[in-house]
């Protein structure tokens, strides 16, 4: 990437926090930055310190590249610190969660509710022969019972393996086998877009080759018929409830695992990423609130993620919960009943804080403003993305749309392997610019390096590192510690390489690229395709573009978009050469797109990201990879068919 576009979509817009916002935000001064710079490991042990530990550590951090230990020593648990503490305080009537089923059923769960299952939880897994260490695998939908369970496996110090509710009975089964999960938990099934998706029916062929799996506890959510095997499965409604609502907490050593979250591998073999006690806590519960200035006494917080990904780990469950926020939890689509059911629930909960993802932002867009408008939004203080980069229009329509133009947007970069937010702005003491994540958090050393390892100086773009540990960073990928060598630090020596490209304005400011492998050489010249396809959105027409290279005789790739139009608009050719005109006055006639397709929707994993190998194959005419993480498989075939009755477009 050493001749990567530079200055490319320039952003001149910014927003420094509000008046309003500022008189009770947490964060105003920027010199927090400095101070942490000065001294990052008593900056970390600082933010340790608001966590209660039954023994403090003796050293902050052991170093021994690329493998970290964290407050080292120190004896704590993460349940006591989510539940127990607040209800002890005094705050076991506060509401932990606003709990929202999709076809329309509610429940309100205090502290002290959620304490009380949490035990019962732990209590049933005990009595299944759990102990400290075994692993527990989860593969639920988005009930509280999953959050009681992922606590409960916390407070017995049995790491938990969660799965995502929408994955394969292969992907279940390669994680169960991968962990040597000893217990699986799941439901008969779980609303989605009115219909049920059979849980049990898919673990049940998943288990037909897990031999590590004694016992299966079964949520009754859905009351769809599902088969019990006698000896091993039992329902959740027969057993819970007659535990005891009290347990006690397994004193836990900071490093010891927490959970394992598996991340797609490019060898086709999922990575179980290991991430441990007490540093992720710190950094979960620091990073939440105050990226999102939480106020516990009076916000209503609301992260649209499922639980199944590392969002819903660190910003549904373990943060939050730790800095006792309410929060909603919402079982179902955006679009379910209609349109406008993210925005119904806003109003009903008077939602203050709302965290959401750039690709359901586009979607909202697409949809059109009659839907938000529909309802009152003025609850809302702040507003957050996260998942992959935002392109400054959708930020815009956010901050516009949904804000009202009167609260700060954080966009977010981490990933499952930083474990928390590493990139953000501090809402109250930072200038935003639209589509950049602004700086790295206090205490945390990012930096962009060229090919050959060396900075690159302002302005200027190349490749995401950090350059230090950090709490709550990833301890290894499971079983294979030569793999997670070669996965993180051996592209940059003494470097974490993130897998990100960046780039850094005159200010400072990043700006995320996409992944490396989303760099398109075009003429020689690296385009990333998130530049083109912000440039793309950046058109009044258009709501959502994704954009790949594909094979060129002439230029080596070419850039191929597929667009979907904004409510209203309909497709002509005219618009084509419209839209490759305008990217070339933001980017530059390089960028141009060489074919356009237009689309109603784009191929999609069930955690909204684009599928964007799977475009490539289809601009290149390949067989299609595998479509089983899709949302919907058939997308990508009426995409396929549409593309080749289309005439390419070229200059």
């Amino acid at each position: 990437m050493s001749d990567t576009l530079e200055g490319l979509l320039q952003e001149g817009r910014t927003f420094p926090p509000p008046a309003e916002f500022r008189k009770t935000a947490l964060d105003t001064d920027a010199s927090v930055y400095d101070e942490a710079e000065r001294d990052w490991q008593g900056f970390w042990a600082t933010q340790a310190l608001e966590l209660d530990w039954t023994k403090e550590w003796d050293t902050i951090l052991e170093w021994e590249l690329p493998f970290a230990k964290w407050f080292v020593g120190g004896k704590l648990n993460v349940s006591y610190n989510c539940l127990d503490r607040h209800v002890d305080a005094g705050h076991g009537d506060q509401i932990a969660f606003h709990w929202e089923g999709e076809p329309g059923d509610s429940r309100a769960l205090s502290y002290r509710d959620l304490l009380e299952e949490t035990c019962r939880v732990a209590n049933t897994l005990r009595s299944f022969g759990v102990e400290k260490g075994d692993r527990v695998a989860i593969y639920m939908g988005m009930v509280p019972e999953t959050v009681a369970a992922i606590l409960a496996c916390a407070r017995i110090g049995a790491p938990h393996s969660v799965v995502f509710g929408g994955f394969s009975a292969q992907s279940l089964k390669d994680r169960i086998n991968d962990a040597q999960a000893k217990v699986l938990i799941t439901g008969d099934g779980a609303w989605r877009r009115g219909a049920v998706v059979a849980l049990k029916d898919i673990a049940d062929e998943a288990l037909a080759d897990t031999p590590s799996i004694e016992r299966v506890l079964v949520l009754q959510r859905t009351k769809n018929d599902v088969a019990m095997q006698a000896g091993r499965d039992v329902w959740w409604h027969d057993t819970v409830p007659g535990q005891a609502p009290e347990c006690a907490c397994c004193e836990m050593d900071s490093e010891d695992l927490l959970f394992l979250l598996y991340t797609s591998g490019t060898t086709g073999k999922p990575k179980g990423i290991m991430h441990t006690t007490g540093g992720y806590l710190t950094q979960c519960a620091y990073t939440h609130k105050h990226v999102f200035d939480l106020h516990p006494d009076t916000d209503v917080y609301w992260c649209t993620a499922d639980v199944g990904w590392v969002t819903g780990h660190s910003y549904i469950v373990y943060g939050p919960l730790a800095n006792r926020t309410t929060s909603v939890l919402y079982e179902g689509t955006p679009d379910f009943p209609d349109k406008d059911r993210f925005w119904s629930i806003v109003e009903k909960y008077k939602v203050t804080t709302f965290y959401t993802a750039p690709t359901a932002i586009r979607t909202f867009m697409k949809w059109g403003d009659e839907y938000p408008a529909r309802h009152d939004l003025s609850s809302i203080r702040l507003m957050g993305t996260v998942g992959e980069p935002i392109n400054p229009e959708a930020w815009v329509w956010y901050y516009k749309t949904i804000g009202g133009e009167r609260c700060p947007v954080v966009d977010t970069w981490w990933q499952t392997e930083t474990g928390a937010i590493m990139i953000s702005a501090l809402p109250g003491a930072t200038k935003l610019k639209p589509g950049s994540a602004t700086f790295p958090l206090p205490g945390i050393g990012a930096g962009i390096v060229d090919d050959a390892g060396k900075p690159v100086g302002l302005p200027g773009g190349g490749y995401l590192v950090l350059e230090r540990p950090w709490p709550s960073m990833l301890r290894g990928i499971w079983g294979d510690p030569q793999r997670y060598r070669d996965t993180y630090w051996s592209r940059f020596d003494g470097k974490y390489f993130a897998g990100d490209g960046a780039k850094r304005d005159e200010e400072g400011y990043f700006w995320l690229l996409g992944r490396v492998d989303d760099i398109m050489l075009v003429s020689g010249h690296n385009i990333s395709t998130t530049e083109v396809e912000s440039a793309l959105v950046d058109h009044p027409a258009v709501a959502e573009a994704a954009v790949v290279g594909k094979v060129d005789d002439t230029t080596g790739q070419a850039i191929a978009a597929f667009v979907i139009l904004r409510s209203g608009v309909e497709p002509r050719d005219e618009l084509v050469d419209e839209l490759r005109n305008h990217v070339a006055e933001l980017i530059g006639p390089i960028a141009k797109p060489k074919s356009i397709l237009f689309t109603e929707e784009l191929p999609k994993t069930r955690s909204g990201k684009i599928m964007r190998r799977l475009l490539r194959d289809v601009a290149q005419d390949q067989a299609l990879g595998d479509t089983t993480t899709l949302a919907d498989p058939a997308v990508v075939d009426g995409i396929k068919s549409r593309y080749f009755a289309a005439a390419p477009t070229e200059d």
